[in-house]
């Protein structure tokens, strides 16, 4: 039995990586990447991107799958697939040890946030433009004011926009978080 281990640990130490200062600075190249683009999503909260127009089809999706479940799920339902589908893309890259993945997910789950942070935030005043235009109703409008806190919508925005900051504070400090 002590051999069989000996065969074995030998086997994983030929497999295993050397240790270098190199791999010390390869680890946080991500993180040098995608700390701009943070800093950038952050600083032009509420410009529209090529991202969003990614964001919008899967909000839009998220509508119809969720149609089912009665008038205010299914109204959410664009808001929850904006944050279930880069969740488990990085939750899917986090299963299988990659954690460039991980911090690309958590990047694009954040630039979810901050979309949802102003969407959110419109709720009163309703300038954003919709698909459908004056034929459909604000989803933030109908969920808050369903709650009875619309006039906490900004309240509401800036709670999503730091959800985001925080995500996106994750992505950068990964390297320290999961390590190789």
């Amino acid at each position: 039995m002590n051999n069989d281990f000996n065969k074995e640990l030998e086997q994983s130490l030929k497999k295993a990586k050397p240790y270098s200062q190199s791999s010390e600075v390869k680890k946080w190249i991500t993180s040098l990447i995608i700390l701009p683009i943070a800093i950038y999503w952050t600083l032009n909260r509420g410009e529209y991107g090529l991202i969003d127009n990614v964001d919008l089809v899967i909000h839009e999706a998220g509508h119809l799958f969720f149609m089912f479940f009665g008038k205010f799920i299914y109204t959410l339902g664009g808001t929850l697939m904006q944050i279930i589908i880069p969740s488990l893309i990085a939750f899917t890259f986090f299963r299988n040890n990659y954690r460039t993945g991980v911090q690309f997910g958590l990047l694009w789950l954040g630039q979810n946030f901050i979309n949802i942070s102003v969407y959110a935030a419109d709720a009163q005043a309703k300038k954003l433009p919709l698909l459908g235009g004056n034929k459909v109703y604000h989803d933030w409008d109908y969920l808050l004011g369903t709650l009875g806190i619309i006039e906490y919508d900004y309240i509401v925005g800036y709670f999503f926009f730091s959800i985001a900051i925080l995500i996106f504070i994750i992505a950068v400090l990964l390297p320290l978080i999961i390590k190789d």
